[in-house]
């Protein structure tokens, strides 16, 4: 890229490459995503790409005499493989309630399959009544952000906060009930809490620490990181909670 472009990028970048070229790439058709597993989660890291049969064509006429057509044709149906394949992507997000009712859907990658069992399992059993305040994506970063209730409730997070992966207000009770994900960021561990102690702070509300995890096996490979004074709720086992700490179960701790 440096020899050719005049584009200098630091050694060993990745992400910068794949958000300004390699994206773009394949939003022109240039390039297919996973063609051998379509379904892979966004952030694994067998992700592969391939160059489009249709701009293999073309690129090896050029320099031909068919160049020019080839590349009008091509040029005229790339907007409508562009469309099919975002249509493709949307087909296979994940849908999922929301407590109030209403839906939304997360991209099929990351830590998103666990976070949908977290809010149809998980919510109705222990945070009844209470209202989804925030979800991260896998994808999109922010697929529900209520920003006005944060900041009548005296919490400003921004938009560059490394934020939990769902967030659920239950007012009855003044509690702000905030839980990871184990295929995020990994457990709420001392580090962690502290981290989003800090980042949610408020006067009037009172934080409860959750890491969720998909089976009894995950958790037993984090369970010597996990915080004291936070709780542990593994989606095979929906009904019960483990409570790191003795003195009581689920509840704010001062």
């Amino acid at each position: 890229m440096r020899l050719r472009y005049g584009k200098d990028y630091a050694p060993n970048t990745r992400e910068t490459v794949r958000r300004q070229t390699v994206h773009q790439f394949c939003d022109a058709g240039l390039a297919i995503l996973n063609p051998d597993e379509p379904g892979r989660p966004t952030n694994s890291g067998l992700t592969a790409y391939q160059v489009g049969s249709l701009a293999l064509g073309l690129m090896r006429a050029h320099g031909t005499p068919e160049w020019q057509q080839l590349r009008d044709d091509y040029l005229a149906r790339v907007g409508t493989l562009a469309s099919r394949l975002e249509r493709e992507r949307e087909m296979r997000r994940i849908p999922v309630r929301l407590p109030d009712g209403s839906e939304i859907d997360l991209s099929p990658g990351g830590q998103n399959p666990l976070i949908v069992q977290v809010v149809e399992e998980f919510c109705p059993r222990f945070t009844p009544g209470g209202q989804v305040w925030y979800i991260g994506d896998a994808d999109a970063k922010f697929a529900v952000f209520d920003e006005n209730a944060f900041v009548e409730a005296g919490i400003h997070t921004g938009r560059h906060g490394k934020m939990p992966d769902l967030i659920v207000h239950v007012a009855p009770r003044n509690w702000l009930v905030v839980v990871e994900a184990v295929t995020s960021h990994g457990p709420v561990d001392a580090k962690r809490r502290n981290e989003l102690g800090q980042l949610l702070r408020s006067a009037s509300l009172d934080i409860i620490y959750i890491t969720a995890f998909a089976d009894r096996s995950t958790f037993r490979q984090c369970a010597s990181d996990i915080a004291w004074e936070t709780d542990v709720w593994i989606a095979e086992s929906p009904d019960h909670l483990v409570h790191f700490d003795g003195d009581k179960f689920l509840g704010p701790y001062d």
